[in-house]
């Protein structure tokens, strides 16, 4: 089963998943997970081929979906959930299948659709970095500068860069992730519709979630509803985190 790190303690509340993005894991998410368990019990994830969770042959949605339903069924309630980018994408394949795991959904920063961009540069800027004799972060930014040039960009995957181990090792299972990219930004054919209360939160300054794609949302969401954080970008959680939990406070209450 995927790694777990939990939150707060149960409540009258439904507990509370929550899905990271791609390159991302459970402890990109502590800072909203810790605020959000004031009143429940909050479930942070790492996907398979992420942080300490599994390395496996496949990345499909198929396949997270699947992780994500082994995780609630374990929990043995349905769950509230929130997946922002990649994790958005596995959790709507998880209420389009298994509707009867997922409360109450909330979608961050995508859309159910097939993006024409690759991250491609990214797993080969990591595979060609040379890990050999780091010592400090700032050793490892360094290193990294030449094929990745933005600080942000970085410093977020950076977080999956284990220096404790010896060597050390991405927490990344960067085979995987670069043979089974055009999944991760595609969109699988899949039926079905979600009849529960969703809402697909967008960042004011990012393009990931456009008007085009309103129909296609509607159509598998039929009750999904639409909102934008003024000022935040794809990681709408990090660029505005209080603004960010007071939309799933309101939503999901």
């Amino acid at each position: 089963m995927l790694n777990l790190v939990s939150f707060g303690n149960d409540s009258a509340m439904p507990p509370l998943l929550i899905v990271h993005g791609l390159f991302g894991s459970a402890r990109n998410w502590g800072a909203i997970a810790r605020r959000m368990a004031d009143g429940r019990r909050v479930v942070t994830v790492d996907m398979r081929n992420h942080g300490d969770s599994f390395w496996a042959a496949s990345h499909s949605y198929a396949d997270m979906a699947g992780d994500l339903a082994e995780v609630i069924e374990t929990e043995g309630t349905p769950m509230d959930v929130v997946g922002h980018s990649m994790g958005g994408k596995a959790a709507m394949v998880l209420a389009l299948t298994r509707p009867d795991l997922i409360n109450r959904l909330v979608v961050t920063d995508i859309a159910p659709v097939p993006y024409d961009h690759s991250n491609l540069h990214l797993v080969a800027a990591m595979q060609a970095m040379d890990l050999t004799g780091l010592s400090s972060r700032a050793d490892a930014d360094r290193r990294l500068a030449g094929a990745v040039p933005d600080a942000g960009t970085r410093a977020f995957l950076l977080q999956s860069l284990d220096l404790k181990a010896d060597p050390p090792r991405w927490r990344l299972n960067l085979d995987v992730l670069g043979e089974d990219m055009a999944n991760v930004t595609g969109w699988p054919e899949i039926s079905g519709r979600f009849e529960g209360p969703v809402l697909f939160l967008a960042g004011g300054d990012s393009q990931y979630v456009r008007t085009e794609h309103r129909e296609k949302i509607k159509r598998l969401f039929p009750k999904a509803i639409m909102a934008k954080i003024p000022g935040a970008g794809h990681w709408l959680h990090a660029d505005k985190p209080r603004e960010f939990e007071a939309a799933l406070r309101v939503f999901l209450t």
